[in-house]
């Protein structure tokens, strides 16, 4: 049997399990319509003498096939359509002039209310809090300019109105005078603790917890946490901040226990869409890389999602460890690839009982 019979054998099958991850790698056609589809083409199968396989559109119609008016192959696939209408209202967001939500979606010709669901379930994000975030990663870029902090805040595209330093302070989790000095004046709490997984630290800040660390001593947490906050004044917790804590450590130990505590995400909007989908996978599950990036809306952008992932300062909340490589090997991990693989095994263990 040659390369070319396993080939198609293989491309068969995708056709027979309507395989939509194959859609874009080749196409089919059947000798007795002279027609040609997608391999998920949900169109009744043809018997496997008269079908054909071409690596392409354009090969298929110079081999004299038409498209499947039911699946069109000849036009961009569903799902790439409307992770394009999502792209392209992004950019719209990124512009300085305000754009209203009703403006957005006639711009990609959907309803306001349809264009708001397709946008949450592409990014994790609404329009306007991705705006917000975009707006985030542009102000500290510009504050690390020498501008005022006023002419950094407007030129981050917030509005000119007195609400724009509150926008610009929930943006950065601290004043924008605060973040251009290095969050020197803003407070983190902390406490060292222990859990299955071994040495962990919960840090919070006055908007939420901002870290959860693992580690194999308290010496090496204290160290990351001086790392991820410079300037930052850190001081243990008191007793009502240990009870938080707790909550954190059932979470820790336990895939399934509730978590109600608010969040400190510092990140910068690409990195706050990552772990906003990565949150949105269930325990016991798994996804790639590339699924990820798909997921997001940039199917290209497979080494950003996992620098996205690997920046996560919340061990299991953000549950980075369910995202393994394509071929369901595991990766790289902050807290270590045998933490990873004691995590899995243990959601995977839950889900069975």
């Amino acid at each position: 049997m040659n390369d070319t019979t396993l080939l198609d054998d293989q491309r068969w099958q995708d056709v027979l399990a309507r395989n939509p991850q194959a859609d874009g790698q080749f196409v089919f056609a059947v000798l007795t319509t002279g027609i040609f589809c997608r391999p998920s083409c949900t169109a009744r199968h043809a018997l496997r003498q008269n079908v054909r396989f071409y690596p392409d559109v354009q090969s298929a119609i110079a081999a004299g096939f038409r498209p499947c008016k039911r699946c069109q192959p000849d036009k961009a696939h569903p799902q790439q359509q409307r992770l394009d209408k999502v792209a392209k209202a992004c950019r719209l967001l990124e512009q300085d002039s305000p754009i209203t939500l009703e403006q957005l979606a006639e711009a990609v010709a959907m309803s306001p209310y349809h264009f708001h669901r397709l946008f949450k379930s592409v990014t994790g994000m609404t329009p306007k809090a991705w705006q917000l975030a975009f707006r985030a990663r542009r102000l500290r870029t510009t504050l690390g300019e020498n501008n005022t902090i006023t002419d950094a805040v407007l030129a981050a595209g917030f509005p000119d109105s007195s609400s724009y330093y509150r926008q610009a302070d929930a943006a950065l989790g601290m004043t924008a005078g605060q973040f251009r000095r290095g969050g020197e004046a803003s407070d983190v709490w902390f406490t060292c603790s222990r859990c299955t997984l071994g040495h962990c630290l919960v840090a919070e800040s006055e908007r939420g917890i901002c870290a959860i660390l693992l580690a194999d001593s308290d010496e090496q947490l204290l160290e990351e946490l001086r790392n991820l906050f410079p300037h930052a004044r850190r001081a243990e917790g008191n007793a009502a901040f240990s009870e938080r804590v707790a909550q954190v450590i059932r979470r820790l130990d336990h895939a399934d226990s509730p978590f109600t505590l608010p969040l400190d995400l510092r990140g910068t909007a690409f990195q706050m869409r990552v772990w906003q989908a990565l949150r949105e996978i269930p325990a016991g599950e798994t996804v790639s890389y590339q699924a990820l990036a798909m997921k997001i809306g940039k199917p290209g952008a497979v080494r950003a999602v996992a620098s996205a992932c690997a920046a996560n300062k919340l061990a299991i909340v953000i549950p980075c460890h369910r995202v393994v490589r394509q071929n369901g090997a595991l990766s790289g991990y902050r807290w270590g690839t045998a933490r990873k693989a004691q995590l899995l095994q243990r959601e995977a263990n839950e889900e069975e009982t």
